[in-house]
């Protein structure tokens, strides 16, 4: 039985769905019924819509300092609800409650802080005479209404990523998070409406038909989407209908360079942390390592070892790394993938369901992929990590390249020079060097190919949710 009921936030208001329909939210960890959330149709997506609209027309002339005051106070608000937030958080995704709030927490409330700041000091080219007695100038204004689409992996974080940018640029927003997960998202927006006028912020959650009716709305200027590569392609093919700016931070496959030189067991600890993080439900995950012919064996049964050891199962225990993958249909997806492996990979560890309640999965290394195999081209989004053999530098940086994605990577390596060269090289929009998944506020985050375009946080996350304008001006005296 449901013990919770979500609803949308419309025009600074709760809400059911017009037709009063709902769905069911799962909790991984059981596997069971939890909650209810509002099942919305096209009436509610244009309902949120004409709120957004008609918000914009006094959001959208607010001085970047209000708009700047109106997010400090929502950081603000995070950080003294930071325990329900967190609760909310992993209980929809089932993620380590006290992991999440170390490693989640704190940037939910950063990000605010940085994007005010940033909405303050917007660069451009200074105004000039660029053609004889005409002065020109650069006009950066908000694009408008904004529809985003968030995912199940991070539904917390990836909004503000999504909303903070936009709302400090002027936008106003109709967002749609994941049905798997509209807990934290329909509460941050509740939250919000005390610090925002009503309308300039509307979650409606809802299924897939619901992300459609919100992507093809006539109303928005702007789609945005973190999710995978085949909703990103329909969400472009449907902004393209109408020449919606779209804006898609979609799938990866992120490569792992481990060269001969590295530190291997620094590199086993670091890339199993950051491969198993969020039960490797993260686009940027360390899943796909590129071993040096040196070090190959040796890393293996480090890496292997390593993930031995990973704790895993209940969220609530404070030990526990990571919980259960976040819905049954991810579960089966992650199994396939394991259970299709060709006759020469082999499971090093793992490989199977962990127990029979909710959705865990064991910590998973395999070896002996080759370069054409599915795991290695298709992102698999669960705990697995997969260990290829490579002769050299070169082989490396192709195998590397090799994937439809580019979205993050990273080389492990004592050779300054070597490091510089992977970087250049390396077709992805994020390389960390003897490292692998820190982010900050100040530094983008996108990808290239399938991974999308456009980037989130930063300056530049900013600037994607603004427009340019020329003005010119005649100078010259009659």
């Amino acid at each position: 039985m449901a013990d919770k009921t979500f609803r949308n936030v419309v025009n600074g208001e709760l809400v059911d769905s017009v037709s009063g329909e709902t769905y069911d939210v799962i909790d991984p960890t059981t596997g069971e019924v939890y909650a209810q959330a509002p099942k919305s149709g096209a009436e509610d997506v244009d309902r949120a819509y004409r709120a957004a609209a008609t918000a914009f027309e006094t959001w959208g002339e607010t001085t970047p300092q209000d708009r700047s005051n109106a997010l400090l106070k929502l950081a603000d608000a995070i950080e003294s609800r930071v325990e329900e937030i967190n609760q909310v958080e992993c209980r929809d995704t089932g993620k380590p409650l006290g992991l999440t709030m170390a490693e989640e927490m704190p940037y939910a409330s950063d990000h605010f802080r940085f994007f005010a700041g940033a909405a303050r000091v917007l660069e451009g080219k200074s105004a000039g005479e660029y053609m004889a007695d005409h002065t020109s100038w650069v006009r950066r204004e908000p694009i408008g209404v904004v529809g985003q689409v968030t995912p199940w992996n991070y539904p917390l974080l990836m909004m503000i990523w999504k909303i903070a940018p936009a709302l400090a640029a002027g936008n106003t927003i109709v967002l749609k998070p994941s049905d798997t997960t509209p807990a934290s998202s329909t509460l941050l927006a509740e939250i919000a409406q005390e610090f925002l006028p009503p309308g300039v912020l509307n979650v409606v959650t809802g299924d897939r038909d619901t992300g459609r009716e919100l992507v093809a709305h006539k109303i928005p200027q702007m789609v945005a989407i973190t999710g995978s590569v085949r909703a990103g392609m329909e969400v472009a093919g449907s902004a393209a209908a109408d020449l919606k700016k779209v804006h898609l931070e979609l799938g990866g496959k992120a490569p792992v360079i481990v060269f001969d030189d590295a530190d291997i067991e620094k590199a086993a600890e670091g890339i199993a942390g950051a491969g198993l993080f969020n039960a490797g439900q993260d686009c940027t995950a360390a899943t796909r390592i590129l071993a040096g012919p040196g070090v190959h064996d040796e890393f293996v049964a480090a890496l292997a070892e390593q993930a031995r050891g990973m704790p895993t199962g209940d969220p609530a225990n404070e030990d526990t790394y990571y919980g259960p993958l976040n819905n049954a249909d991810q579960l089966s997806r992650v199994s396939g993938m394991v259970d299709r492996l060709p006759d020469h990979a082999k499971v090093e560890t793992g490989g199977t369901r962990q127990g029979s309640v909710g959705y865990f999965y064991e910590p998973t290394v395999l070896s002996g992929l080759q370069q054409d195999d599915e795991q290695i081209q298709t992102e698999i989004f669960g705990p697995v990590m997969t260990v290829q053999k490579f002769s050299d530098e070169a082989e490396a940086l192709r195998w590397a390249n090799g994937v439809q994605y580019g979205l993050a990577s990273s080389v492990w390596t004592k050779d300054h020079a070597r490091a510089l060269r992977m970087s250049k090289r390396l077709d992805f929009g994020c390389v960390w060097i003897n490292t692998h998944i820190p982010f900050i506020s100040e530094m983008p985050h996108g990808g290239f190919k399938h991974s999308g375009y456009g980037k989130d946080l930063s300056m530049y996350g900013l600037e994607d949710y603004t427009r340019i304008k020329h003005v010119m001006s005649y100078i010259g005296q009659d």
